[in-house]
């Protein structure tokens, strides 16, 4: 027995393992609307051996959407698709949390009416999204526009498409949510000096930037309870224009004022890219003495780094990525020591079942 395999419990649920599935986007749905399917069902039964899986960002309305084909959970047929993901997993024995996204300037204008994605401030984040191109069927990168300002009282309305977005979570079978707020899409945002500008109630102090993040989150626990609900945040991340040395010092603030909330969970998504900057030891054992509940941690981790993390008591949950695409059965594998396969990047985004249900669990090759 190995911490990776020790139970833990998160908010009202009681894990058998502290092995999570990372929330990967995989971009698979059925069009047109955006609709999780049968194949999505399978992807994650076929992972079901995870203490908890956290599905792929799935955008809480359509001024949400910033990549082609991602899944929705605003419309009757997005909720319908997401009832056979959860009833497949649970069939197989797990645990699954709807992970719930607005991507705010992280857009392409091909999503929007008027071809321009919302934010806090008119600022372009120089960075690339997923778009599926309509006459060639074929998908690549593409810019980010500028985006539009929101107005103050706009805001509000999208506090309103969280909780509609967790009131369906709830419908279609979800043992709970977590809500995006890293990686500069709208959450993350509001937060972060460099990115919002704004000279209302949203902007400017600390106090004035997390408290989107407060009212939202504080709704959502309203409605489906707070031992139900989890946040992403990503404190050193540095790229899309996020660069902030305020940002850790804000996020600690948020995770006491989440903490006074009763959240389950706050997760960590830590820079897995080359050179990335490091999250520091100091700034994991703040997160501890600020917030009370349980931190998850995921990003570029392996058993070793899992186990080590764990011991020190700087984390509950560690959740995989890439090696969990590759392994559908990754805690028998860690448990076993048995070997990994290998991950396909071609086959990340879009496509058919190539590279998403096609993996195979380890087959016991010794003679009988």
């Amino acid at each position: 027995m190995t911490l990776l395999f020790a139970p833990t419990r998160i908010g009202q649920l009681d894990l058998p393992s502290r092995i999570a599935l990372a929330p990967m986007t995989r971009c698979r749905t059925d069009q047109p609307g955006n609709i999780p399917n049968e194949m999505m069902a399978d992807y994650y039964a076929q992972r079901a051996s995870a203490g908890l899986i956290l599905t792929e960002a799935t955008q809480i309305s359509q001024q949400g959407q910033g990549y082609s084909f991602t899944p929705g959970i605003h419309t009757d047929a997005q909720v319908a698709g997401w009832r056979k993901v959860t009833e497949a997993v649970h069939t197989a024995g797990g645990r699954i949390f709807s992970q719930l996204w607005h991507v705010g300037r992280m857009s392409h204008p091909m999503f929007h009416a008027d071809g321009l994605p919302v934010a806090l401030s008119a600022i372009a984040p120089e960075a690339t999204v997923w778009v599926v191109d309509a006459q060639t069927g074929q998908g690549g990168m593409a810019e980010c526009p500028t985006p539009r300002a929101l107005e103050t009282e706009e805001i509000p309305g999208i506090t309103a498409d969280y909780v509609q977005a967790a009131r369906n979570a709830r419908d279609a079978g979800f043992d709970g949510v977590e809500i995006h707020a890293a990686n500069g899409y709208l959450i993350d945002s509001f937060l972060r000096s460099s990115s919002n500008k704004r000279d209302d109630a949203y902007g400017g102090s600390v106090e004035s930037r997390i408290r989107f993040a407060v009212e939202t989150v504080a709704a959502v626990a309203a409605e489906i309870g707070a031992d139900r609900v989890g946040i992403r945040i990503s404190p050193f991340i540095t790229q899309r224009g996020m660069d902030d040395p305020e940002a850790p010092e804000t996020l600690l603030a948020l995770a006491r004022a989440l903490g006074r909330i009763g959240i389950a969970y706050i997760h960590i998504a830590e820079a897995d890219w080359d050179d990335a900057p490091e999250t520091p030891r100091d700034f994991r054992l703040a997160l501890r003495a600020a917030f009370p509940g349980a931190i998850l941690v995921a990003g570029g981790y392996d058993k070793e780094r899992a186990e080590a993390i764990l011991a020190e008591g700087l984390a509950d949950v560690v959740a995989f990525g890439r090696p969990f695409i590759a392994n559908p059965d990754l805690p028998r594998r860690y448990a076993e020591n048995l070997p990994l396969a290998a991950f396909d990047g071609e086959t990340l985004f879009g496509g058919d079942r190539q590279g998403y249900t096609t993996y195979a669990a380890y087959e016991d090759t010794a003679p009988a």
